[in-house]
């Protein structure tokens, strides 16, 4: 049986990674040359030009470093390398939660440190051609290092307090664990920017004058209590563009970029901004939460099945099942699972954000945000002739496009 298993997990490494290739072969075929009528008056001939190259540079770097992480993953199951792991840590402590913290961690910063050499090449090469890149190499290697702890102790202390309360509640550990990643999850909804972002960025107040005064303006008309909007420093790292909005209750805030700040008039960023003010209406925030929290429910509830199963650790070549080897082998089995689900979010979210552009277009300007949009994508250099097929997969929002034409009926409306 175990050997069955091992194979359906090869093949389903295989097989998802030889679909991501196509998809990405799809684009491809939708590369031109010369300027699209569809994008005249978005992009210019030189724009076009580059972004096409943009989209040429991230495709073959793409393939390099997604073949090189494919062939490392494979290998790891090919020749029982998560065996390996595990000896290294039982070698090291009985203890079953040391064990797993040390088995991930092996592993997890292994991974990093191979996959820095594509990271460091992606930002300083890549990015540094086209224009986008900020990011010093101190401020590089201060994020590696913020990243691995952070992930360390929170990671870290939610795997042990998991496995802390199966080893005292067995094949029920499920719902206690449900519980306690779904408290956590409310808390960093609500907190993360408070919490998390300071370590990576500054978040300054935004001062008062024009933009604050019309922000709070559109708010008031709309019935939404704003009291936080904060502008973050993403030019430290980039010259790209963001605004988003996070928290819950009286937690929540409208964070900008700088970037934005600099790119956009003040019509424009209240455009940005009442369409994130949309999702919020619309109780997109909550919708994705509760979504979150029963899919996590699902899976820990499978899992507590599968997780003293022999078949599956004997797939990965570990004789004794054990918590951690369970979560691998479960991990790449949910994958097609996790893929169905996937399409369905990404389904879900382009619906979720027509909603959120209707509510900007019909209470602020959908000249405005159609402006807004299409500055974004051209300083972004974005893709805006996707193929159809990779849009249904993988994308979250519609596309540029489809978007403009979207607003258009509202235009003409007003």
């Amino acid at each position: 049986m175990y050997g069955i298993l091992f194979w359906i997990i090869i093949a389903i490494i295989v097989l998802d990674f030889l679909f991501e290739k196509y998809l990405d072969y799809l684009n491809t075929t939708r590369w031109s040359t010369t300027l699209p009528n569809e994008v005249k008056g978005i992009y210019d001939e030189e724009k076009y030009k580059k972004q096409q190259a943009y989209q040429r540079e991230n495709h073959r770097f793409g393939i390099l470093s997604s073949s090189f992480s494919f062939a490392v993953t494979l290998a790891m199951f090919l020749f029982y390398g998560f065996a390996l792991v595990d000896g290294w840590a039982w070698r090291i402590t009985s203890n079953e939660i040391l064990a797993a913290l040390l088995f991930f961690g092996i592993i997890m910063f292994a991974s990093d440190i191979i996959s820095t050499p594509f990271s460091v090449y992606d930002t300083f090469v890549i990015e540094e051609k086209f224009g986008f890149n900020k990011t010093t190499p101190k401020t590089f290697v201060l994020d590696k290092i913020k990243g691995w702890l952070v992930g360390g102790l929170i990671g870290g202390g939610l795997l042990a307090l998991i496995i802390f309360i199966y080893s005292k509640t067995g094949d029920m550990f499920w719902i206690y664990a449900w519980i306690i990643i779904s408290a956590f999850s409310i808390f960093m909804a609500m907190f993360y920017s408070n919490l998390i972002v300071p370590l990576f960025n500054k978040q300054t107040p935004l001062e008062e004058g024009e933009l604050r005064n019309a922000i709070k303006n559109f708010a008031n008309k709309v019935g939404f209590k704003l009291d936080n909007i904060y502008v973050i420093n993403g030019s430290k790292r980039s010259t790209k563009a963001n605004a988003y909005f996070t928290g819950l209750g009286t937690k929540k805030r409208i964070v900008l970029y700088d970037t934005l700040i600099n790119d956009l008039t003040v019509d424009e960023i209240v455009a940005v901004l009442a369409h994130e003010i949309g999702h919020n209406k619309n109780h997109h925030v909550i919708q994705g939460l509760i979504l979150s929290l029963i899919q996590t429910g699902v899976v820990l509830f499978v899992f507590s099945l599968l997780i003293n199963n022999q078949a599956l650790s004997k797939a990965l070549g570990v004789e004794q099942p054990n918590f951690h080897i369970g979560l691998v082998a479960f991990g790449i089995l949910y994958t097609p699972v996790s893929f169905v689900l996937g399409v369905f979010m990404n389904m879900l979210s382009r619906k979720n954000e027509y909603q959120a552009d209707e509510f900007a277009a019909v209470n602020f300007k959908p000249e405005a945000l159609a402006s807004a949009l299409k500055k974004l994508s051209v300083t972004s250099l974005s893709n805006l002739t996707p193929h159809k097929a990779y849009v249904f997969f993988h994308y979250s929002h519609p596309t540029l496009l489809q978007r403009l034409a979207f607003l258009k009926k509202f235009e003409k409306e007003g």
